[in-house]
């Protein structure tokens, strides 16, 4: 993605106009998967790839919005109470209504965007698409909120306006990576502090699977649901103890309810508790530039995701197998789940061949070639100059 493409677009599309030029990318998770609303740890990384939107004032109380990647144009008044109806817009207009309740003065805007982060491979760019659009707006219309006003109103977004309640693991991520760091966020606490990763040795590596996911509706908000079950029945046990999440919980606490929780539902939590362990082993395992250890970690990961927190799929499952096959340090689904990518931690002198492997295997089972997507670490929001 070019910026001077967009800015051709944009001229293009509004009369030779000329706007301002914001940017915001995807991530990745080394470690952490749906942990977040859980109250637990993560540990993403902004990428290079991102969304990048040119954004100008117009004069008036509409927006007018152009998505390059799908050739789609949509209008609606700033304090429309409905909104438009296509998905991609409707990031938009959640976002400058979120910064319209935080204070900022959003008026009518003139906005073309487009981005390169895979859609459907877990990299978070409908976060990308948010975050994007939270940063420009702020600046445009001499808003004052914070970043983490930005990652908030992003959320905000997903949970009132797209149906998806997620935590703010991948908002965060795109808002405050930056370039060469990866970042351990306490999702409750909000405190969170960058580690350098610059694994030597290893590259970090996705396989697309091209299956698309889907998480708006049911599918994550229902293991959401289980988590939020075993909370209540581990407080209504302990009520001289505040249980707010799966956080404050321990396998004791899991051990004594599933009398009285369903099976799926201590599955979900049996998940949750064993990744909140697996992130502080892979921080203290970085601290020692131990890669071995995070690499078993994220198997121990992506057999979680797969076993008891059902997100995985046959595809991923593959992909997995082939890793470990190939002698690959580390491999797990990444994002989500329902489909998209798998992260891999290869050893330099490993990974032609199981990049090679990967992509023929999967071709001959599954007919579909998968995208190898190398992985720079790379900045978090931002005005382009």
């Amino acid at each position: 993605m070019k910026k001077q493409d967009l800015l051709a677009a944009f001229a293009a599309k509004f009369n030779g106009e000329k706007g301002a030029v914001y940017a915001s990318p995807g991530r990745i998770n080394l470690i952490g998967e749906h942990t977040d609303y859980n109250g637990g740890f993560v540990f993403p990384g902004a990428v290079e790839q991102g969304i990048m939107a040119v954004i100008r004032p117009n004069g008036t109380d509409t927006v007018r919005a152009y998505s390059m990647d799908l050739d789609d144009y949509a209008e609606w008044a700033v304090n429309d109470a409905k909104g438009p109806e296509a998905t991609c817009f409707r990031f938009v207009y959640g976002v400058a209504r979120e910064l319209i309740e935080r204070g900022v003065e959003v008026k009518g805007f003139n906005t073309v965007f487009a981005g390169d982060v895979p859609l459907g491979a877990g990299m978070s760019s409908s976060a990308a698409l948010e975050s994007c659009f939270a940063y420009g707006l702020n600046d445009l219309f001499h808003g004052s909120v914070t970043r983490w006003d930005m990652v908030l109103a992003g959320q905000a977004t997903e949970h009132k306006y797209i149906g998806c309640n997620c935590g703010i693991m991948d908002q965060f991520a795109s808002v405050f990576g930056q370039a060469g760091k990866l970042m351990r966020l306490d999702c409750r606490s909000r405190e969170f502090e960058y580690f350098p990763f610059d694994p030597k040795g290893y590259k970090l590596v996705l396989v697309n699977s091209c299956v698309k996911h889907e998480l708006a509706g049911s599918p994550y908000n229902d293991r959401r649901r289980s988590c939020e079950n075993v909370v209540a029945a581990i407080q209504a046990l302990h009520p001289e103890r505040k249980i707010e999440t799966l956080r404050d919980c321990t396998w004791e606490d899991l051990e004594a309810v599933k009398g009285t929780c369903s099976a799926e539902d201590i599955k979900r939590a049996k998940y949750v508790l064993g990744e909140k362990d697996r992130v502080l082993a892979v921080c203290d395992a970085l601290n020692r530039g131990d890669y071995e250890e995070v690499g078993k970690q994220m198997y121990l990961t992506h057999e979680g995701l797969s076993k008891d927190y059902e997100v995985s799929c046959e595809e991923l499952d593959f992909l997995n197998d082939i890793a470990k096959e190939c002698g690959v340090t580390g491999s797990r689904i990444m994002g989500g789940g329902f489909g998209g990518c798998t992260i891999n931690l290869v050893k330099d002198e490993l990974y032609d061949a199981f990049v090679k492997r990967a992509v023929e295997a999967f071709e001959a089972k599954y007919h579909v070639t998968p995208k190898i997507i190398d992985v720079v670490i790379g900045d978090g929001s931002r005005k382009i100059d």
